[in-house]
């Protein structure tokens, strides 16, 4: 008799984008710890290097966080949450900064990011969900058990030899 359990699988598709979204994190927010005047007057946002800084620091503090944690989904979703920071102050950018058309490829930018993180978190979510594993090692794949079924593929066998062409003629 087969034995069913509830169980749950790691999703190694989603946990690879995870890593591959912390390793993206920590160099995003290395750039911006070190370059932060550069980016800001490309986002036209001059003056605002604090901002930026702060910004950098939360980036490879989510990217230590997913690279490190068994479990990368809560700092997926601080990436989410960081990601709609940004979205906000880029588009303050947009409507009153220096630079709207730099500011809106980085939005751009970040937008597709984002849609990256969600697509990781939901990925993650679903590993969550139990799946039913079924436990067939009680089952030999005869349909009358091993012992029975024992000679009779010898039988077959002897059987089609006898036959002229090695088949039985079809019935009429």
């Amino acid at each position: 008799m087969s034995i069913s359990r509830q169980v749950t699988r790691p999703n190694h598709s989603a946990r690879s984008l995870a890593r591959g979204l912390g390793w993206f994190s920590i160099g995003l927010g290395v750039v911006q710890l070190l370059a932060p005047r550069q980016v800001s007057r490309f986002i036209g946002m001059p003056g605002s290097e604090g901002m930026i800084r702060a910004c950098g620091v939360r980036e490879i503090a989510t990217g230590i966080g997913i690279l490190m944690a068994d479990d990368p989904k809560p700092w997926i979703y601080g990436r989410v949450g960081g990601d709609a920071l940004d979205l906000a102050g880029l588009g303050w950018s947009i409507e009153h900064g220096r630079e709207p058309a730099n500011a809106a490829i980085a939005a751009g930018a970040v937008a597709g990011i984002t849609a990256l993180d969600l697509s990781c978190a939901k990925a993650l979510d679903a590993e969550r969900v139990p799946v039913t594993e079924w436990d067939y090692s009680d089952r030999s794949g005869f349909a009358a058990g091993p012992e029975q079924v024992r000679g009779s593929v010898g039988a077959e066998f002897a059987a089609a030899r006898a036959e002229p062409n090695g088949y039985s003629q079809p019935l009429h």
